[in-house]
């Protein structure tokens, strides 16, 4: 046996343990997690806290900025709701501009237009500086919410403990392409497993921007630390979910997942928005696990690992990968006890998130091995050797915005996290 079938087959066999105990414990946790029902009906009016919805918008597509505002207005809130749209600095700002004249007989909406182009975090913060509400909620442009998700989400902030709270994330688009399907299975995974895990313990990582709510007064503290983020010594302009989130957890708040809030946003539908996506998101993931080292030994023993096994597993595949394709390059023999594991883990997984989700399409999420294996993974090779690259690789794009007052037509194909601001 060669050295590169011998390392093959350890990586692979140390990540089929690693992820078994990771997955194992992560499932476990997840199954335990609290829905909140409460609807906002049972609620005493007097006593629930105002909310500010802040809605960054750049280049948005007319119809898609509709169905986000649409949502909002619909919410089914027993508080004081208000609602602030801010264009930032848009090319086209015909949509804002008819979304503004549309909702200007209804108090709760404020659209706050900027001169220039300065980025979501600020843009965030331009609301944040005009608002008072009690309770802060960041929807992204291109999301739409279910009536009841600020309720819900409210009174799981009713906990003084708790600065920030997510809703669980669908795909909107999700019938669009094969790509768009298995990102809704991914988002399913991110919420109900990883989130849903994490929130056992009040420590969720990452609340994602396209429905996240925020405890003001906790925000407040962390506002300039959330606004000047540097990563040596260049400004770090994305990845702005994960950031406050591990701001608020090292400040000593939880952070808590509401599987029963759901909002569903537009994802990528082309392979090349979907992996520039994904490379901004992992950058901002390796930057801010480095800040959430600190916090660690104050959380659960699971955050460890959880740490662990999201980072450690895809370096032990892509070494049982590598060292399987230099064995077969090198010596004509395919590495099958490589295959075979991953093959078998791979179906197991797909197996346990169907029964638990209750669908057969989880099945399909087998394809995602693939994509994991020949796309993702490389990539975040070379997102590890490029942290301190701050380009957005979508800041150019214009959205195609006809006229709403023209019949516009949804534009076939339409990728919005290329034209528009899209949380992890």
């Amino acid at each position: 046996m060669t050295l590169l079938a011998t390392t093959s087959i350890a990586a692979v066999s140390l990540y089929a343990m690693l992820s078994t105990v990771y997955k194992s414990a992560q499932v476990f946790h997840a199954r335990r997690t609290t829905i909140s029902t409460t609807p906002a009906k049972h609620i005493d009016a007097t006593s629930v806290p105002s909310v500010d919805v802040i809605v960054p918008s750049f280049n948005e597509d007319p119809i898609v900025l509709s169905e986000c505002l649409a949502s909002l207005a619909e919410q089914d809130y027993a508080g004081k709701l208000r609602i602030y749209v801010v264009d930032d600095g848009s090319r086209n700002r015909d949509p804002v501009v008819a979304q503004r004249a549309a909702y200007a007989d209804d108090e709760r909406f404020s659209f706050i237009i900027l001169a220039k182009n300065v980025g979501k975090r600020k843009a965030q913060i331009a609301a944040i500086t005009q608002s008072s509400g009690d309770l802060i909620l960041n929807v992204d442009s291109d999301t739409t919410l279910a009536p009841d998700v600020v309720s819900k989400l409210a009174h799981k902030m009713r906990d003084p403990a708790v600065g920030a709270a997510m809703g669980q994330l669908k795909a909107s688009n999700q019938g669009d392409t094969w790509l768009t399907r298995l990102i809704d299975m991914e988002y399913w995974l991110a919420c109900n497993e990883e989130r849903a895990a994490q929130a056992r313990f009040g420590a969720v990582m990452c609340c994602c921007g396209p429905c996240a709510m925020y405890r003001r007064s906790a925000m407040l503290s962390l506002l300039d630390q959330y606004e000047t983020q540097l990563y040596r010594g260049k400004p770090s302009d994305f990845g702005e979910d994960r950031h406050l989130t591990i701001l608020m957890l090292s400040a000593g708040f939880r952070t808590e997942y509401v599987p029963s809030a759901i909002a569903a946003t537009v994802v990528p539908d082309t392979i090349g928005v979907y992996l520039r996506q994904q490379l901004r998101w992992a950058r901002s993931t390796f930057r801010d696990t480095l800040l959430a080292f600190p916090v660690l030994p104050g959380l659960d023993r699971y955050l460890t690992l959880d740490v662990i096994g999201q980072n450690g597993g895809p370096l032990l595949l892509a070494l049982s990968v590598l060292t399987g394709i230099g064995q077969f390059a090198m010596t004509a023999t395919v590495p099958w006890w490589t295959i075979m594991v991953i093959g078998s883990m791979t179906l197991v997984r797909c197996s346990v998130v169907a029964y638990r989700a209750r669908e057969l399409r989880f099945l399909g999420f087998a394809l995602h091995t693939l994509v994991n294996i020949f796309l993702l993974i490389p990539l975040k090779a070379y997102a590890l050797c490029t942290l301190s690259n701050s380009d957005w690789l979508s800041r150019g794009s214009v959205a195609i915005a006809p006229n709403v007052g023209q019949g516009a037509t949804k534009v076939p194909g339409r990728a919005t996290s290329e034209i528009a601001y899209s949380g992890e």
